[in-house]
């Protein structure tokens, strides 16, 4: 018997493969750039080597700050390839929040667009590990700081030719950090194992083939793209880079590029189906959503305009994606409001993924009734290697053996999840437990809603009720009583809000997750015995 040697997984090999094998095909599409997959590969292998040039080395981390550009996703094969470690940072951060960051991961150099320069300039010369500044655009520096064009960088003299693999799979190839909405953010730990066997999860359950033109309105610092960014070049597809979500300019890409994949939070998904220019599509186009449970009443606003929505589920600790809804071939003659129930749900593991559990304080699993709630846990290939120098806050999240997610969900007896809450955001109403995501989809299946947020605020004789936070469509009108009255209709009256208030906006992440903390402080104020969550 002869041994084989095994060559370890690592996202650097599909850039070469296509670089190899599609060496003219469009590979990025930005405003201002246009790069084959020959283009994409050389100014890889031109950046690793600049950044070997500024003297990082294996293991190093590189941080960077930028919109959805070319540049950032030439970084996601650049960085691993000068054998350092990627953290993308989050761009709606603050001075602080970014320093914080920095510090913490050890990053030795920056890379940062120079419209993001302002929010790095008042916390410059307090950065104890950055050595090195790399501004991607206009011109500009940072005082006290060692600032470059990215051309300069680019420019430099690569070196010998860049190695594209690693010997080690389990070693890290970036680092996630989580929002840090209830402490610090977390340094989440990607292998490169990980990514490779996430991105091939992608290119599966998102259908993605050769002929995918992917556009970006999710953000590439979010669990670096949910690995898209490996993966659409994994399969040779086309990047759509878009900086900012915008509903028009969305649709006019979509319809001058010819876009047939793009993932978002349903947030976008109500941003596009609401846009001006929305209009029925003439072909397909695939939208893989997650960040938040879609409502039945956006799948099937997204299905009406041709849009087909694979649903997915994860955290930033998953890799992003770990599970999917599978579609059954019995859904598909189901009428369109009861089909889209059924995907609303999480799902099932995906293929890279290990079967999740749903298990109650002692780790046994709840009855796959569709009614008993317990916390998801997940483990295996798609999960993450640990938080970056934080072992007890690890050995925390994977006490048992198994992932904890925080996240309240129930198991259904044909093995489905369906996902009910996070754990912080349950209302407890005399001692009720009300899943806010319930009464979320109640509430916006009114038509006169566009967005809404429900979260617990304080009840003297309940502990707690619901109260629902609406933004309205466009020209719509609806009074409280109107949507009290259709949520009372749809669930049980207990779980309906008693209290509703019209607002012009909901705060957001970048990723555009509702921050229901903010809501909740606000509400919560002057009861500091009493706060919840």
């Amino acid at each position: 018997m002869t041994d084989v040697a095994d060559t370890p997984l690592t996202p650097l090999a599909f850039l070469r493969r296509s670089a190899a094998v599609f060496p003219d095909k469009l590979a990025v599409v930005s405003a201002r750039r246009r790069l084959t997959y020959r283009d994409f590969a050389e100014e890889a292998v031109r950046v690793a080597g600049g950044l070997r040039g500024l003297g990082v080395g294996p293991g190093d981390r590189v941080a960077y700050l930028s919109p959805n550009l070319p540049e950032m996703l030439v970084g996601h094969f650049a960085v691993p390839l000068a054998g350092a470690v990627l953290v993308a940072v989050n761009t709606r951060l603050a001075p602080a929040e970014i320093r914080y960051i920095l510090d913490h991961c050890g990053a030795v150099v920056l890379v940062v667009h120079a419209s993001l320069l302002d929010a790095v300039r008042p916390v410059a010369d307090q950065l104890a590990t950055v050595r090195h500044v790399v501004v991607v655009g206009d011109a500009g520096t940072l005082a006290g700081m060692d600032t470059r064009g990215y051309d300069d960088l680019v420019g430099r003299e690569p070196g010998a030719e860049p190695s594209w693999s690693v010997v080690d799979e389990r070693a890290a190839i970036s680092i996630n950090y989580t929002s840090g909405t209830t402490g610090r953010p977390k340094g989440v730990v990607y292998t490169h194992r990980g990514g490779y066997l996430n991105a091939l999860g992608e290119i599966l359950h998102s259908r993605h083939s050769p002929d995918s033109v992917y556009l970006w309105t999710l953000p590439m610092f979010h669990c670096n793209g949910w690995c898209t960014t490996w993966a659409v070049t994994a399969i040779g597809g086309t990047h759509v880079c878009l900086p900012a979500v915008d509903g028009e300019e969305i649709w006019r890409l979509i319809d001058t590029e010819r876009v047939t994949h793009l993932n978002g939070a349903p947030t976008v998904l109500v941003t596009i189906t609401n846009a001006a220019r929305a209009h029925p599509l003439e072909r397909g186009i695939t939208v893989t959503t997650a960040g938040a449970p879609p409502s039945p009443t956006t799948i099937s606003q997204m299905a009406g305009l041709g849009f087909t929505v694979v649903h997915v589920y994860g955290l930033t600790e998953t890799y992003g994606p770990y599970a999917v809804c599978e579609p059954q071939s019995a859904w598909r003659d189901l009428p369109i409001e009861q089909r889209a129930r059924y995907l609303a749900r999480q799902g099932v593991n995906m293929v890279q993924a290990d079967p999740m559990r749903v298990v109650d304080e002692s780790m046994v699993d709840v009855p796959r009734d569709g009614l008993t709630m317990g916390e998801i846990v997940m483990r295996g290939n798609n999960v993450m290697a640990g938080y970056h120098d934080d072992a007890p806050a690890t050995a925390l999240a994977f006490r048992g053996g198994w992932f904890h997610s925080g996240d309240l969900g129930v198991m259904h007896p044909d093995g489905y999840v369906e996902l009910r809450d996070r754990a912080k955001d349950v209302i407890v109403s005399g001692g009720e437990n009300i899943s806010t995501v319930e009464v979320e989809q109640a509430v916006i299946s009114h038509p006169a809603v566009l967005e809404t947020a429900v979260v617990g605020v304080p009840d003297e004789r309940w502990g707690e009720r619901p109260k629902a936070f609406i933004v309205l469509k466009p020209g719509a009108a609806a009074t409280g009583a109107d949507i009290i009255a259709h949520v009372q209709r749809q669930i049980a009256r207990y779980k309906a809000p008693r209290d509703v208030e019209f607002v012009a906006t909901l705060p957001k992440t970048s990723t555009g997750k509702v921050q229901k903390y903010e809501l909740r402080e606000k509400e919560w104020a002057g009861h500091a015995d009493r706060i919840q969550g």
